[in-house]
């Protein structure tokens, strides 16, 4: 099994082979390991951790929504945040008819914003308008969910990355720690390790659906 931590850059799609008319990238364009594909997704304007995996039932495990993994992000967001609005992206919002899961959500000032690069292409400044940093993190994974939950708060998201992934299983998350925009590697032999035992521990109704890929996704 080979799996690989990926931060991809904005403007990438979460697949290998490009879309035809489209202006994204895709993910051929900085990973040549074949035989791997994305557990989950980013949408293309969003940055950060993707875990690529050659192994059906890994990507079954780390995607099947009754594992609950916790995603973090940090979003950039339009505005400055009120306890209200905090709370209200704990407790969950209404997002397309539905009220989202529990999650966490802090403000991250000083020296707990992330130090990033600026994004090519840079966010939309308003001179006017404050921009903040906030920590969400989220066991589910709706379409477009974390920007249409800052959004329903009155703090439209600018820039999105994903930062840690959760195996929930006592260890320390999974991160971008090393990893420059477009940049990869292969975990190490502890993280293959704990990967195994979440494969080792599915149901076997799981195990069984482990094959089920996404169109698009894999490399081969």
């Amino acid at each position: 099994m080979t799996t690989l931590l990926l931060n991809k850059p904005y403007g990438v799609l979460s697949q290998f082979t490009p879309e035809e008319g489209s202006r994204w990238r895709c993910l051929s364009d900085f990973v040549d390991t074949p035989q791997v594909y994305a557990a989950g997704r980013l949408d293309a304007d969003s940055e950060g951790l993707l875990i690529l995996t050659s192994n059906g039932r890994l990507q079954q495990r780390l995607t099947d929504p009754r594992f609950g993994h916790w995603r973090s992000y940090w979003a950039q967001v339009e505005g400055t945040p009120n306890t209200t609005q905090l709370q209200q992206l704990c407790d969950g919002v209404m997002v397309q008819g539905r009220q989202t899961l529990p999650a966490k959500a802090r403000w991250l000032q000083g020296q707990d914003q992330p130090q990033l690069a600026e994004r090519t292409p840079p966010i939309r400044y308003r001179a006017a308008i404050p921009t903040s940093w906030l920590l969400l993190s989220l066991t589910e994974g709706r379409n477009r969910q974390v920007r249409r939950m800052t959004a329903a708060v009155g703090l439209p998201t600018l820039r999105l990355v994903r930062c840690c992934i959760d195996l929930m299983d006592n260890g320390p998350p999974l991160d971008l720690t090393g990893l420059q925009p477009g940049s990869c590697r292969v975990v190490t032999a502890a993280e293959q390790e704990r990967l195994n035992r979440l494969i080792s521990s599915s149901s076997s109704a799981g195990a069984q659906r482990g094959g089920h890929r996404r169109g698009g996704h894999r490399r081969g």
